[in-house]
């Protein structure tokens, strides 16, 4: 007879090692974590099949024409067209999302492609014989450094170039593209070393709206690299790329995010993390967990995206959208909020905030973002991406068109690339679960592989299955998130006693053998999300889904808050996947927001009784 397993531990987690040096916990690789079939991995598919669809001589054909090479390409449209300061990027993407995709999958077509964008882009780094690599002149970087602006954000690009690279090292091995990278960075530096401290604080103060002058993620990519190669050259340089007007009142606790245009000062507090990690430096610490808490606390919406209209708009961009408003003033529900890029970087930042310190408060919100912050931005019909997300009513998805190659075609194309990162993290003796996505991660250092079933959060219950080579001992620790109330689990069939308050975890401390199992029920309810100084506007919820009502008007309830909760139901007409609300003498039909289409919605509800 199967031995029963008997449970050797079982506790609640709640983990305050923030400020120690190095990550408490890593993600497992790229390559070590696959998606298995599921409504999630079919948007990993969608992605992947426009990402196939690209033409990689279309791509290359600005930095051919930029290192005077031939090239007979179709130009592409958009913000890579010949004449966009910002043309280039979207490569650097690509070649992120490629990598990523070749080192999990070892696609042929795709490794076939990801090798040819790596010789060809060799090919025109080789002209300028110095490092640089770009699809716009050097000329951009002398604007820049003398008039400051007058130029669109040519470190941004460059950036984006670099991380490709790097990713594509990291992701494949590939030697040529850590070479390209490292080349790029000694460039870099020459440059900066010809500016005095004065230069480079007026290069990187953007206080601006839609500043032109926008570093993109420079000092992160800088400290990536930096701990590939040990060289003390980067890790300086990265430095250079931490402008101290921001960082140090982050650090002191002071939000100053009202009116900075958001992805540009995100990508800034990700290479602080990232600098936290490898110098233990309090300040960048402090500059780090501090705006999280500003971010999500003060400036975001119910799903933790972020951005929109500018207090003192200058800018046509900044009457509507991409900025931070005041803390706890996020009523102004323009078409045009919640940028995804900056949902990316968020969900970026919460990601190593976690593995700096293993607190259950960053997985949970992670969780919150992956389901209505991130997927939503993908038509799950079509798989094209949105620029915003809007969560006002009534509304619409507005999708990019294929030929617009925008900021946030990029960073999604990357993002949805990797919706394999995050589900699980570890270190020597434990792993957590943080997401609950059919998928498979190997654990070599330990000979086991775990197998995750289920479809959730469309229900409540999943597997998790052991496979091992040899008996092995390790705590599995599941996220119990704050919107389950309670949580039940049984091992090997044998139900646990569980008793949680929060978002917090529950450890399985056994020795595992092969063919051992757990499962998980969560136990949702509806509940609300209201605006930080509006308790009458606010968001519903099912769980971890945020829900948005299909409307063509304006969505004004009556009664109160617990009044409208008490009138949600699960519907029960056979439309799986949607819920109802009785209020007003009307019946709403609602959905979880990363099912909305194409269809009119509405998010944010608002009560009047008058």
């Amino acid at each position: 007879m199967r031995r029963t397993i008997i449970l050797l531990t079982l506790c609640f987690v709640h983990f305050t090692l923030a400020g120690q040096n190095g990550t408490i916990v890593e993600p497992f690789s790229n390559e070590d974590v696959v998606l298995t079939p599921s409504w999630v991995k079919q948007r990993e598919e969608l992605n992947t099949a426009f990402l196939k669809s690209l033409d990689p001589d279309r791509l290359l054909h600005n930095f051919r024409v930029n290192a005077s090479l031939p090239s007979d390409a179709e130009p592409l449209e958009g913000w890579e067209a010949p004449s966009i300061g910002l043309r280039g990027h979207y490569v650097g993407h690509y070649l992120s999302a490629l990598s990523a995709l070749v080192g999990r999958y070892d696609d042929p077509e795709l490794r076939q492609r990801l090798e040819y964008m790596i010789d060809e882009l060799d090919k025109c780094r080789q002209t300028f014989g110095n490092g640089y690599l770009s699809a716009f002149p050097e000329s951009d970087f002398d604007v820049l450094e003398t008039r400051f602006t007058g130029v669109w954000a040519p470190y941004y690009t460059y950036n984006k170039i670099m991380q490709g690279l790097l990713d594509t090292y990291v992701n494949t091995g590939n030697g040529k593209a850590l070479e390209m990278v490292t080349g790029m960075a000694e460039w870099a530096g020459r440059r900066m070393a010809r500016l005095g401290r004065e230069a480079i604080e007026r290069m990187m103060y953007t206080v601006q709206a839609n500043p032109q002058n926008e570093m993109g993620a420079m000092n992160e990519v800088l400290y990536e690299l930096y701990k590939i190669s040990g060289d003390q050259q980067h890790l300086a340089l990265a430095g250079l790329f931490d402008p101290d007007w921001f960082a140090t009142p982050l650090s002191e606790g002071v939000d100053i995010l009202s009116g900075l245009h958001s992805n540009t000062h995100l990508a800034l507090v990700n290479g602080f993390a990232q600098r936290w990690s490898i110098t233990d430096e309090t300040k960048y610490r402090d500059a780090a967990v501090n705006f999280w808490n500003m971010l999500i606390g003060h400036h975001a919406w119910a799903n933790g995206s972020s951005s929109g209209p500018r207090p003192n708009a200058t800018t046509p961009t900044s009457l509507t959208a991409e900025h931070w408003d005041d803390a706890d003033r996020l009523g102004h529900f323009t078409k045009e909020i919640a940028e995804s890029c900056v949902s990316h970087n968020t969900q970026k930042l919460t990601a190593y905030l976690f593995s700096m310190t293993a607190d259950p408060e960053y997985a949970d919100s992670y969780m919150n973002m992956f389901y209505n912050a991130v997927l939503p931005v993908q038509s799950h019909a079509h798989g094209s991406y949105v620029y915003h997300l809007p969560l006002g009513s009534p509304r619409n998805k507005k999708y990019l068109k294929d030929n617009d190659f925008f900021c946030c075609s990029g960073s999604s194309l990357e993002a949805f690339s990797r919706l394999n990162a995050n589900i699980y993290f570890h270190d020597a003796e434990a792993v957590w679960v943080n997401l609950y996505v059919p998928s498979r991660v190997t654990w070599r250092e330990k000979g086991v592989v775990l197998e995750q079933s289920g479809n959730f959060p469309r229900e409540m219950r999943v597997g998790l299955s052991v496979s091992a080579e040899r008996e092995t001992a390790f705590a599995m620790r599941l996220l119990v998130p704050s919107w389950s109330d309670g949580v039940d689990v049984w091992v090997n069939g044998e139900k646990v006693d569980v008793r949680t308050t929060g978002a917090e975890y529950v450890e399985l401390g056994l020795k595992w053998r092969d063919g051992d199992r757990v499962e998980v029920e969560f136990h949702p309810g509806f509940h609300v999300k209201p605006l930080p100084d509006r308790e009458d506007v606010f968001a519903v919820c099912y769980g971890p889904m945020m829900l948005a009502f299909e409307t063509r008007s304006e969505v004004i309830l009556k009664g109160d808050v617990e009044e409208v909760v008490n009138n949600l139901s699960v519907a029960c007409d056979g439309d799986e996947g949607t819920f109802n609300l009785s209020n007003g003498g009307k019946t709403y039909t609602l959905r979880p927001m990363f099912d909305i289409d194409e269809q009119s919605y509405g998010v944010y509800a608002a009560i009047r009784n008058y």
